[in-house]
């Protein structure tokens, strides 16, 4: 099996990016080609169709190559819960949580086993992988427990891209930086450098680029253009580099940046609708009086809610909400919404019960044993019977209160699995544990559609194809636009077709 390495100067430099063009790329010449990242630390996870978790960012490369998303693309996944301990995710399955210091002696021979086994299986039915590094090869203080970055490369002997992201400056220093401090080894698997997110007239960078590569001898393959056709984020720092742009005339939504928010891919459709302006409002900020309020999933579902608490945004959401607000919690989103949660082991860290918002008539109670899953659904509201595809990531497990039951005929079940949400009669407050919901277009387009209706706007057309056709046509520009920037010739791919 060929193999391609790409990694980064830095975090955010661009390597899930280019991963997924490569993907894309080189499918399209006939490759069967697999996306490969052997450690991932991301809080954005999706659930394949055998119920294993793995990053978000794998399973879009995966279907940028043109495939189905498995566990052996992603073997272990570490999501941060706070207080420098991850749970760690291996194979698909959570086995349990670590600090950081810890992690080397407990799971690295480990890792590393999982990681060469992924890989032979995955040269079982392909020819070519794409492997993603993970922040820098260079931390010289974590080289020696890195197992996603030259460890990965020196075992496939894959030949290397450093790509580094030149918006943040000093781009260049990064990159013999970086190649200073590889191994000789491992720097002679490095055969190219791609500048990315460059903005302005190339012509000047040009002085440059010949330095660079006569310094290091190595070619630069190539200079991306920054541009704004993006694929979903893999951590929460891409959202402080979105620009909120409000529009009196579109559906403002603001999303609650919570500590630990997870998943918020979710609303990725949100954005790519052109009728429809998405805010994250941090917790220690105003939230105002948007058209609806989304409460996001969470890694840390109770030390979240405590921060809402403690900032004073829960008070601003229960305020919003009493105002006659609409408010969607998904995932940990939705149990905060609830009465109650309560930790009876621990899990999250001190056992105990903790008060929510009190908007919903449920209560949760954390567990061990995780529930992941694909789902597939009908829709009772806001539309009848809208086909509804999606995933479950959660622990806990949301009942309604004793105590409420005689207000259950009070909130009516969103889809025809009672257990995966609900919304009250004025359909002002819902809750729900799907995630990928808004990349349903039609069941989208109706839950706007009450946005709208109740703005005195007409309602959007709900005859629409799924968001997944829109990633697509994303998939393909940015592949388009990286591969009339991007020099593969070093790499000696003969089309296969």
């Amino acid at each position: 099996m060929k193999a391609i390495m790409v990694v980064g100067t830095t975090s955010h430099a661009g390597k899930s990016f280019l991963t997924a063009a490569l993907c894309r790329i080189l499918a399209r010449q006939g490759w069967r080609v697999t996306p490969f990242k052997g450690q991932n630390m991301a809080l954005n996870a999706y659930v394949t169709a055998t119920g294993g978790e793995i990053g978000y960012a794998q399973a879009v490369q995966a279907w940028a190559a043109g495939v189905v998303p498995q566990i052996d693309m992603n073997p272990i996944l570490l999501k941060p819960q706070g207080n420098m301990t991850s749970q760690i995710v291996i194979k698909g399955k959570a086995v349990g949580a670590t600090k950081a210091a810890d992690y080397y002696e407990k799971y690295f021979d480990l890792g590393w086993e999982v990681i060469q086994e992924s890989l032979y299986r995955l040269s079982l039915e392909f020819d070519l992988v794409i492997c993603e590094g993970a922040g820098s090869p260079a931390e010289i203080n974590l080289k020696h427990r890195d197992l996603a970055n030259m460890r990965v490369a020196k075992h496939l002997r894959a030949a290397t891209i450093l790509v580094v992201d030149i918006e943040r400056g000093g781009a260049f220093a990064h990159v013999v930086g970086t190649l200073e401090l590889l191994e000789p080894e491992e720097r002679s698997l490095v055969k190219g450098i791609v500048i990315n997110k460059f903005r302005g007239d190339k012509k000047l960078l040009d002085p440059g680029i010949e330095w660079l590569e006569k310094h290091t001898g190595i070619p630069v393959l190539g200079v991306i253009p920054w541009q704004e056709t993006a694929l979903p984020a893999e951590d929460s720092l891409d959202l402080l580099e979105r620009n909120y742009r409000p529009n009196p005339n579109n559906i403002n939504i603001s999303i609650i940046r919570l500590p630990r928010i997870a998943n918020f891919t979710d609303f990725d459709p949100l954005n790519a609708e052109s009728t429809v302006s998405v805010k994250y409002v941090g917790i220690h900020e105003t939230l105002g009086h948007p058209d609806a309020v989304i409460i996001p999933g969470t890694k840390t579902t109770i030390s979240d809610m405590l921060a809402l608490e403690q900032s004073g945004m829960a008070q601003q959401i229960k305020e919003y909400a009493a105002a006659g607000g609409t408010v969607l919690g998904i995932c940990g989103g939705y149990q905060i919404l609830g009465q109650q949660i309560i930790d009876p082991e621990g899990i999250e860290g001190e056992a105990g019960e903790f008060e929510a918002l009190g908007l919903m008539p449920i209560s949760t109670i954390l567990a061990n044993n995780k529930v992941a899953r694909q789902r597939q659904v009908v829709s009772n509201l806001p539309q009848a019977g809208l086909p509804v595809d999606g995933y479950e990531i959660h622990q806990g497990r949301s009942r309604i209160n004793r105590k409420f039951r005689d207000i259950e005929s009070d909130y009516q079940a969103i889809f025809d699995d009672h257990n995966l949400g609900m919304t009250d009669k004025s359909q002002s407050i819902w809750g729900c544990y799907i995630h990928g919901l808004f990349d349903n277009g039609a069941w989208r387009r109706s839950w706007l559609n009450q946005l709208r209706k109740q703005r005195g706007m007409p309602s959007l057309a709900t005859g629409i194809a799924n968001y997944r056709e829109q990633r697509e046509t994303a998939l393909n520009e940015i592949a388009q636009m990286v591969e009339k920037h991007l020099d593969l010739s070093t790499f000696a791919l003969t089309r296969r077709y």
